[in-house]
Formats: structure tokens, sequence, C-alpha cells
């Protein structure tokens, strides 16, 4: 499992001629990063009197934000199973009509599967940005900077994840599948480059 490696060892499996895990996990690494030091911004703002009058919100966004990065990990092994899925399904054997059959419905599942993955990785990202963007607002002035990165890396999560689902939807058969993900993938965009700004 990615998450369980150190951060030296995902570095050299990234850099080897396996093509998982790739962009979408390292997209979902990107996104936890951000809210990670986002939460590090609002552990630097609890406990100090001159922000007194935001603590309340500033736990709120430390724990969503936490249960945001979490998940996002979790995304890191997610998206490399499913690429493995597409893998798989080209790999099975298309000797007869049947296998043929079967093999087509498997890519198909398999690639809807590449692309709801980095969809949800755009999501998480995008919620961490909204979190990010407020505590930039209201967190500690002294931590200004790492606040103005954690939104960055969150908007580059965002971004990522939604190359990944661009790329798989291109293989893609099912028009209402294809609809309502483009549909989604368009707002989760617009409102990432709105609160990018």
């Amino acid at each position: 499992m990615l998450k369980k490696m150190n951060i030296e060892e995902f570095l050299e499996e990234l850099a080897s001629d396996s093509p998982a895990p790739g962009g979408g996990s390292v997209a979902a690494l990107t996104g936890a990063a951000g809210a990670s030091l986002g939460e590090m911004v609002c552990s630097l703002t609890l406990g100090k009197k001159k922000y007194a009058d935001v603590r309340d919100e500033i736990a709120e966004k430390k724990a969503e934000l936490e249960k945001v990065r979490k998940r996002l990990v979790e995304l890191m092994d997610i998206d490399t199973d499913a690429f493995n899925l597409v893998m798989d399904a080209i790999k099975m054997p298309k000797e007869t009509e049947e296998q043929k059959k079967e093999r087509r419905e498997a890519m198909q599942r398999a690639f809807r599967k590449a692309a709801e993955v980095p969809l949800e990785t755009a999501e998480r990202s995008l919620e961490a940005m909204r979190h990010c963007v407020r505590v930039r607002e209201i967190g500690n002035r002294n931590a200004k900077s790492d606040a103005e990165i954690s939104v960055m890396l969150c908007h580059l999560g965002v971004k990522g994840a939604i190359l990944n689902v661009r790329i798989n939807l291109e293989s893609i058969k099912d028009e209402d599948f294809l609809g309502r993900t483009e549909s989604r993938r368009r707002e989760i965009e617009d409102e990432a480059e709105r609160l990018a700004g």
C-alpha cells in the first residue's frame, strides 16, 4: 500500500518503469499535502489570544481538513487499483466473439471506475481548498505563506485529478455517464478556478 510507504520509498516507486502509481495518485497526495498544511495553520492559530474570536471556526476547519486529508490518502491507493483494473481488462483474451464482448464490457467498467476515482479526488481536493481559503483569511498571519501554499496545493490536486478524469472519459461509450461526469467535472473546475482567483 502506498500510504504505508515512507516518502523515499514512494518516490522510488513513482520513478520506476511501473505505470502505477502515477499522476492520479500524485494528485491525491498533492491535495492531501495541501489539506495537511491547512491543518498546520489551524494548529498555529488555535490557543493564540489574538485569534480567540475565530477559535471555534478554526477548530472546525482543522477537523474537516483532517477528515478530507485521510480520504485523499486512501484515494492514492484506490487510484492505483483503478488503473490496474484497466490493465487487467486490456489483457483479457480476445480470440472468440464471446471473449471480445466480455473484454469490451470489462474495459468499459474499468474505464468508468478509472474516471470516477479521480473525480472524487478532485471533489475532495476542492473541499480542502475551500477550507484552506478560509483558513488563509482568518488564520495566524505568521503562517501566511503556509496558508497560501496550502491553497495552491489543493488547487493543483484538483487540476491533476481533472486531467485524469478527462483522459479516461475518452475511452467511455456510455453517453449518460459521460454527460453526468463532464457536467460535474466542469463544476469542480470552475469553482476551483474561482477560489484560486
